[in-house]
């Protein structure tokens, strides 16, 4: 059967658009090489037209120039071409990619979606007010045992008002007199002179009058020394 009619052939997958792109790119820069050649050539032809007289010569140069500008613009037409399709197979990728960003994210968030969904289910509303009522509970619980278990024993508790008052008007009193008298200086606090030398315990000041001299029948001063003569100490 397969010689009759023949085995079927596998076709071959369509060019994705990378490859058409790809393929149109190579196209491009070749059609660019060979501008860029013809631009070579046309600038021989104007330097030959320069140095030629016009003539015939001249008139031969222009002609072979005029050819060769006018493959030139074809390739720029060819290439002008290219670049326009080159452009529209980009704007499809843009937007090929932009649809597939737009599938994962879709994918991203309906299995978000539905695993939010099953964690949901196991969590109860009431359930979680129940257990905000139970902790407030216990917490006041809790509460009454630190304060039983805070209780002071043997406080006396027949203290009336007025005695805690003049209690604390006594303390105050007491405790202001202490802070005036240790706070204010001997020499700073007022009806009161300030006696320097008993405070800084000095001696007191010579007079201007010497002690007469005294010596015994030895001649011997108070202390046992031998006297000096008075003319030696009037000098």
């Amino acid at each position: 059967m397969k010689r009759v009619f023949g085995a079927k052939k596998n076709k071959e997958p369509p060019p994705t658009i990378q490859d058409a792109s790809e393929r149109i790119n190579k196209r491009g820069e070749s059609v660019d090489d060979k501008i860029k050649r013809l631009d070579a050539e046309l600038s021989r032809y104007k330097e030959q037209i320069k140095k030629t007289r016009p003539g015939p010569s001249q008139e031969a140069v222009k002609a072979r120039a005029m050819r060769v500008l006018k493959q030139k613009r074809m390739y720029e037409g060819q290439r002008d071409m290219l670049y326009n399709q080159t452009f529209n197979l980009d704007q499809v990728a843009f937007a090929t990619e932009g649809i597939k960003d737009a599938q994962q994210t879709m994918s991203a968030l309906k299995s978000a979606n539905k695993e939010l969904k099953g964690m949901m289910k196991t969590v109860n509303i009431q359930d979680i007010d129940s257990m905000q009522d139970e902790m407030m509970d216990l917490m006041d619980v809790s509460n009454e045992i630190q304060e039983t278990l805070g209780r002071s024993y043997n406080v006396p508790d027949d203290i009336d008002e007025e005695e805690l008052m003049g209690e604390l008007d006594a303390l105050e009193a007491d405790m202001g007199t202490e802070t005036e008298v240790d706070s204010v200086p001997s020499y700073l606090q007022p009806d009161r002179e300030p006696d320097l030398d008993s405070e800084l315990n000095l001696p007191a000041a010579p007079s201007g009058h010497a002690a007469p001299y005294r010596q015994n029948a030895q001649g011997e001063d108070e202390l046992g020394l031998p006297a000096v003569p008075q003319a030696s100490l009037r000098g």
